[in-house]
């Protein structure tokens, strides 16, 4: 009898437990795949080159970065949620122009805004001591340490690897990695890229992309995707992250929500993908979650509307609902948000620099990537801030999290945090030193303006 009723208790207590799961999804209990971090090395296969690349803990870094932040100007700040192409610091050449070299106006502009980073391209790589001089000048611009990126993705877009001068490692395109290599070949590539680049002064990649292709008509994406299964290419974005990882060079996963079902390219006009977020969430973000489990720096968002899930034609990049409801607060991202390039036509055919720019903060991101007209895009951010419109809570918040990574990574030192003066609004520092989870930000609602060239 004894025995009988021990059984009929292990089965009530089965059922219950198959009906918990039943209810609250087997991710409660089984964590999903795809957010799994896979180990691709022993620490006994680690060569002695990799074990000099030191990551702070996240926390210890946003303690450092909070008495760095407390020693920067209100400029300086603003300054930091900007990342820009080199002629939007030296406009005497007009746009696109093929900078080799960096300018002493570069330098002033750098010192002057204290921007957070800058974006190199093609036009702009000649060869290895060019290459090197060049981000070395930009580097030594300013006391807080430049973020140096580059899409630097493997096929296709690779701004380094396309120049057979620079000597750097070629590698396929990600559709072909996809179909016919395995996830521990992109980890090795992202340890190759990485070590490449961060020789040549380059402390950021933006890659991998973490779109799952799932329309043929695709123009914006193409063979940049690692393939249409969600899990596969989870598996590649991972392994593309933890090798630039290892080599100490933060990474980025892009497009978010996910831009592989469109059927336009946002760099010639708007798009808006016909997805649910039931969609997005079985397909598109599960790339984005193994990303940010396997620790990338940057979460890069696109410009496409998902108007099924905001109920408008707002760009994902201005998007509250899409950067802190979604991104921020459902995937957990502690990181940088940085939106797509602004000065692409889906967004230039509809708002002023200044406009997108402040559209985009108060939406969530964190770092505006090269906006058409940088001088107004940083007076909107900058004065709406003094206005109030902005709150200092909400700059203090993204500024946190830009110094947190850079000193994390070590990009900018523990000595230089300690030995930074303070500043006061509008001040510049006396000397340059030599290069080396935040709180939930308030954000007011932002007005509605008329929107540029928008019927």
């Amino acid at each position: 009898m004894e025995r009988k009723h021990m059984l009929k208790k292990i089965t009530a207590l089965l059922a219950v437990f198959t009906m918990a799961i039943s209810l609250a999804g087997c991710t409660l209990f089984f964590p999903a795949e795809g957010t799994r971090v896979k180990e691709y090395e022993t620490s006994s296969e680690v060569s002695k080159k990799e074990e000099k690349v030191v990551k702070l803990d996240w926390d210890e870094a946003l303690e450092l970065a909070d008495e760095y932040r407390g020693k920067m100007s209100l400029e300086e700040k603003v300054g930091q949620v900007f990342m820009l192409n080199l002629e939007q610091l030296d406009k005497r050449k007009g746009n696109y122009y093929e900078f080799r070299k960096c300018t002493k106006t570069m330098q002033k502009n750098i010192a002057k805004y204290h921007v957070g980073g800058v974006i190199l391209f093609s036009r702009n790589v000649h060869n290895r001591k060019q290459l090197t001089a060049m981000t070395s000048g930009l580097q030594d611009a300013d006391r807080t340490t430049l973020f140096i990126a580059v899409d630097e993705e493997g096929g296709r877009v690779a701004r380094i690897g396309s120049n057979k001068k620079m000597k750097t490692t070629a590698f396929p395109t990600a559709e072909k990695i996809g179909k016919s290599k395995d996830d521990k070949y992109t980890y090795n590539m992202g340890k190759t890229i990485a070590s490449e680049i961060k020789e040549l002064g380059f402390n950021v990649d933006f890659a991998p992309v973490a779109d799952v292709k799932t329309s043929e008509l695709n123009e914006e994406i193409g063979d940049r995707s690692f393939g249409s299964d969600p899990d596969k290419v989870s598996e590649h974005v991972s392994a593309f992250i933890q090798g630039l990882d290892k080599m100490g060079v933060s990474g980025a996963v892009k497009h978010f929500p996910g831009q592989g079902s469109s059927k336009g390219d946002t760099h010639v006009g708007s798009v808006d993908i016909d997805s649910s977020i039931a969609r997005l969430r079985k397909t598109d973000f599960v790339p984005f979650e193994a990303g940010i489990a396997a620790g990338a720096d940057f979460a890069m968002v696109s410009h496409i509307s998902v108007s099924k899930v905001t109920e408008s034609a707002e760009p994902a990049s201005m998007s509250e609902l899409i950067m802190q409801t979604i991104l921020r607060e459902e995937l957990g991202f502690q990181k940088i948000i940085i939106t797509d390039a602004f000065d692409m036509a889906s967004i230039t055919e509809h708002y002023a620099s200044a406009e997108a720019a402040l559209n985009a903060f108060q939406g969530g991101a964190d770092i505006i990537l090269m906006p058409e007209d940088f001088e107004e895009a940083y007076q909107a951010v900058l004065s709406a801030v003094k206005e109030g419109t902005v709150e200092m809570e909400r700059l203090d918040a993204s500024v946190l999290r830009i110094l947190a990574v850079k000193i994390q990574r070590g990009f900018l030192t523990k000595e230089q945090v300690k030995s930074a003066e303070k500043l006061t609004d509008g001040a510049e520092p006396s000397q340059t030193p030599e290069p080396s989870a935040t709180p939930k930000a308030k954000i007011k609602k932002k007005s509605a303006k008329k929107q540029k060239g928008k019927k």
